[in-house]
């Protein structure tokens, strides 16, 4: 909010997920927003929903998973609207406050990229290869000090990883900061139980990417495992380094469209 330290993220649930899994949702939904407000480097202050469902007893489910998680966070949620007699719907707003938020696109060519993930937990059941699960099991003293990383250590640039996996996310990093990236295979933190393929493409549940100048310290981030693994470099697009040295092309070009922030 311009003028002000007040900052805002939103995000939606894919519809299909909300109706095949209404209270998983429900804490994916309060989980991708805490995420965004973290990658800013904002302390959140509240969570505001809207939900479409089609009875109480369907809404009910999806607000359960809405109030655990904030619960596990220790955000409140403050309020919000629910439709009933539509199909599964919904979308959560949360808000933060930041004086400086940290920008996506604040990277530059020979930033080293770093990322900070929490490998614990496993796959989430019937999402296998898709969606990890490293939060549902954690306590809020962790789950905060992950949150929390990006406004302790402020970065030049950060992001943290959705459905578009820490390879897609790395792209929009890039792309953002109006260059390319090269990432380190053999360097990613990743969990015995994830092949690489999986990994890189796969929600983690809490995943950040940061870019700095090369010797910038490691974060504190509780938990979450963090290493350098990979760079900015001149260009579009992400490559992948393998430990023989091959680079194969992940991403080429821009991973929205919409350029350099």
């Amino acid at each position: 909010m311009p003028g002000s330290d007040l900052v805002a993220a939103c995000d939606a649930i894919v519809p299909s997920m909300v109706e095949r899994d209404p209270v998983w949702a429900g804490w994916c939904a309060v989980l991708v927003n805490l995420n965004d407000l973290a990658a800013m480097g904002a302390t959140p202050v509240g969570l505001l929903d809207a939900l479409g469902a089609r009875d109480a007893s369907f809404a009910a489910r999806v607000l359960a998973g809405l109030r655990r998680a904030c619960a596990a966070y220790g955000v409140p949620l403050l309020g919000g609207h629910t439709q009933l007699g539509v199909p599964a719907a919904l979308s959560v707003t949360a808000l933060g406050r930041a004086e400086h938020p940290v920008p996506a696109g604040g990277g530059r060519p020979g930033h080293r990229v770093r990322l900070t993930v929490d490998t614990a937990g496993g796959w989430r059941a019937g999402y296998h290869g898709r969606q990890w699960d490293s939060t549902s099991g954690r306590r809020t003293a962790d789950l905060r000090a992950m949150l929390s990383m990006v406004a302790r250590v402020r970065p030049a640039a950060a992001k943290d990883v959705s459905m578009a996996g820490a390879a897609g996310t790395l792209g929009m990093l890039a792309e953002a900061s109006g260059c390319g990236a090269v990432l380190d295979v053999a360097r990613v933190p990743r969990p015995d139980g994830a092949t690489m393929g999986d990994w890189l493409t796969c929600f983690p549940g809490f995943g950040m990417l940061t870019a700095d100048p090369p010797g910038a310290p490691a974060p504190p981030a509780g938990p979450a495992t963090s290493a350098v693994c990979g760079s900015l470099v001149a260009g579009q697009g992400v490559w992948l380094r393998w430990p023989d040295g091959e680079r194969t092309e992940a991403i080429a070009g821009a991973v929205t469209g919409l350029g350099a922030a």
